[in-house]
């Protein structure tokens, strides 16, 4: 039934263009009764009248570089209370981890690292998830899947950028009061949206409070051979309380001035305590368990500006600036153990990051339909990182530090009324270096991206369309693949309880793709594309399972080591398909049922590892998502929901080691009464059908098999939110 209705969304791809013409609005009206001539029509030219949706729907229609973008109509439609859940739907995007866990965004089924995530333009500070902002504090949401010269270059699978809520003064307060419950815990959440009436200061102010319970249960059952058999039962409840606030202050000028200021305050208190059982059978049945404490404080301030200055009428300048700081602390106590399988102690993490960042932007608008663009970016990054990495040992502490700049240059112009283009030229350096107990780490790279782009209208009158760019992206390693302390296993050594460490050798990875992009656009809004991506990577960095010695841990005993290294050659591609339309457009006298829908299929291979299986990380075969809103007519009532489905897969990560991820089915429904035009309450059921989550990995070579498979229950969410304008 799924893959029926998920095919026949898609189906709709292939309709020819006369057969969305119709609708109710277009028929053709019957002849007048009245028998006086009519006066002659006076030609008023094409009038369109557009929603916020149309008008998102425009911007990534006139685009030069393939973008979508999701409004705010959209981002508040299914009532989410997570920016991860919005994402999750949208096309060839996948987000890690159990269903309403939450976890890292992909783009193009890739791993960590291919996906670059910008806050208003800006890479988002290290320790920051995006997850955890709240739907509220977005204003829209950009995805771009090939880069472009002004955005970066560190892009292979794409871009996600998300602009935080801007401010209108004419519209009211947003106020948002949710409680949720899950598996029996209770949850509180508060948001509230302040748009500034003052001048010739405009703007808005976001706040957002939290108080979450969360419970988590997994079981994890490690096979080797030789015959050891072990059972790891772990369960805890999470208690965060969280405040997040924002504001987007605008002051603007005679001749084109403006001054913006972004502040940004992030705070979560985090305490989970819980227990672990383990149970072994080598040697007759052993059992051991203890209680754990696990708690964390995330504190962020950052100030991000922007002044903009008109030149001339041709000319504008634009200088960015960004500070910031954020610190965290962590401390995981485990007490109780008989010391037989598990080890009593404690692990400590507390780090301070410091960002500072200025970039400038010049912008030339030329007689000959040509726009300019060339910019300058300075970025700094300094870690203070103090650890016990181990159980019972020492880790020791890091200091780094990441210096960048870049350089870039683009073109964006029309050629005729069918052509336009986009071409873009990009320098960037990056040198990090950091100091801990192994010594002194550094590691420089620097890339030139070219990247170019097209957008080709066989009719201008028309409004289908077709993209292509050619570029060049790169994957840089991150600041933990370089200079990441070593960190033992918790338990004992083996094959699938790995000591990581870092590789200071490593270079960027680089990737040519090519994109092209069939786009039709609908008069009532939808859109209908068909997009085929393909990437040739090289330097893929993976992390690989070798036997070391730890003149740390064991002096003189070969240890079960993970480290990084840059593997060989990959290959990446596939399509993706999305559909978004009314009902009421594809046949006459249908329901006015909004349908979005998308399918995406990937493929990839790493050709220094044999098959079958041997893809990308994480990559699974294909991601898609159905969806459905309709409002009653007869009532002041809006029904809706949402399947995301992503299928099991198998990767083959070496010659010796292999990873599973299973099946992942998330059905989410809604129902919003709407009271008057400025109150109405909303019911949300996340996750409605839920199942286990399932993963595993294997190591099979050098005499030794070990298997870890590990099971995760997820639970069904139920939110009731009061939803006021005021």
């Amino acid at each position: 039934m799924t893959h029926s209705l998920l095919l026949a969304g898609v189906a709709l791809y292939w309709l020819p263009a006369s057969g969305w013409a119709q609708s109710p609005a277009s028929a053709t009206p019957s002849a007048p009764s009245a028998t006086a001539p009519a006066a002659a029509p006076t030609d008023l030219g094409q009038v369109e009248i557009r929603s916020n949706r149309n008008n998102d729907t425009e911007v990534r229609r006139e685009s030069s570089a393939s973008k979508i973008v999701i409004g705010r109509e959209e981002i508040e439609k299914q009532g989410d209370s997570t920016l991860g859940e919005v994402l999750k739907r949208l096309p060839g995007v996948t987000v890690q981890g159990a269903p309403g866990r939450g976890g890292a965004i992909r783009m193009r089924g890739l791993g960590g690292g291919y996906t670059q995530i910008l806050l208003d333009g800006e890479r988002v500070p290290p320790g920051f998830s995006i997850d955890s902002l709240t739907p509220e504090q977005v204003e829209k949401i950009e995805i771009m899947r090939a880069p472009t010269a002004e955005t970066g270059a560190r892009a292979i699978a794409g871009t996600i950028n998300i602009v935080l809520r801007e401010g209108q003064k004419a519209n009211p307060d947003d106020l948002k009061i949710t409680r949720s419950q899950e598996h029996g815990e209770g949850s509180t959440m508060l948001s509230w949206v302040h748009n500034l009436k003052t001048q010739p200061l405009t703007g808005t102010v976001t706040l957002s409070l939290m108080d979450q319970y969360r419970p988590d249960e997994s079981t994890s059952v490690i096979t080797s051979e030789p015959g050891v058999d072990r059972i790891r039962a772990n369960e805890s409840l999470g208690h965060r309380k969280a405040l997040h606030g924002n504001a987007r202050l605008q002051w603007k000028g005679e001749q084109g001035r403006t001054l913006t200021l972004t502040p940004f305050v992030v705070y979560s208190d985090y305490a989970s305590p819980g227990q672990v059982q383990i149970s072994e059978t080598e040697g007759g049945l052993r059992t051991d368990s203890a209680q754990t404490l696990n708690q964390s404080i995330f504190a962020m301030a950052r100030l991000n500006g922007q002044w903009a200055q008109r030149l001339s009428a041709d000319d504008r300048l634009e200088v960015r600036f960004g500070l910031g700081q954020s610190k965290y602390d962590f401390r995981l106590d485990q007490t109780g153990a008989a010391d037989v399988l598990l080890f009593n102690g404690f692990e400590t993490q507390n780090f301070v990051d410091r960002t500072g960042s200025l970039n400038g932007k010049w912008t030339r608008a030329m007689d000959n339909g040509h726009q300019i663009v060339s910019g300058l970016e300075l970025e700094s990054v300094r870690r203070v990182e103090e650890a016990n990495a181990a159980v019972d040992e020492d880790g020791g502490d890091i200091r780094a530090r990441t210096m960048r700049w870049a350089a870039y240059t683009q073109d964006e112009f029309k050629i005729n009324a069918n052509w336009s283009a986009y071409a873009g030229l990009r320098y960037e350096s990056i040198l990090t270096e950091g100091t801990s107990e192994q010594g002194l780490k550094s590691n420089t790279s620097s890339v030139w991206t070219p990247l170019l782009h097209a957008l080709w209208k066989p009719d201008p009158a028309k409004r289908d369309q077709v993209r292509m760019s050619l570029t060049r992206s790169y994957k840089t390693p991150t600041l933990y693949n370089l200079v990441a302390r070593p960190v033992p296993s918790r338990e004992a050594n083996s094959p699938t309880r790995l000591d990581r460490v870092g590789n200071p050798d490593l270079k960027p990875e680089m990737a040519t793709g090519i994109d092209v992009a069939f786009e039709r656009y609908l008069s009532g809004g939808g859109v209908l594309s068909a997009n085929v991506f393909h990437r040739q990577i090289s330097d893929l960095i993976r992390y690989t399972v070798a036997q070391q010695n730890s003149p740390t841990w064991a002096p003189g005993q070969d240890r079960w080591v993970s480290s990084p290294i840059n593997l060989g050659d990959a290959t990446t591609q596939g399509i993706e398909l999305e559909a978004k339309f009314r009902l009421d457009q594809v046949r006459t006298g249908a329901l006015p049922v909004d349908i979005r829908s998308n399918l995406s299929l990937f493929s990839s291979r790493v050709k220094q590892v044999p098959g079958p299986d041997n893809r990308l990380d994480q990559q699974p075969g294909m991601t898609a998502n159905l969806g459905a809103d309709y409002r009653v007519r007869s009532l002041p009532f809006t029904v809706g929901g949402n399947l995301n489905w992503n299928p099991d897969y198998d990767t083959r990560r070496s010659e010796q080691q292999w990873s599973y991820q299973g099946t992942k089915r998330v059905l989410d429904v809604y129902g919003q009464w709407r009271f008057s035009p400025a109150t109405a309450l909303r019911l949300t059921v996340s996750n409605l059908t839920p199942r286990d989550y399932l993963t595993s990995s294997t190591y099979s070579g050098n005499g030794v098999s070990e298997t870890a498979r590990n099971t995760s229950p997820s639970w069904r969410n139920v939110q009731l939110r009061l939803e006021m304008k005021i």
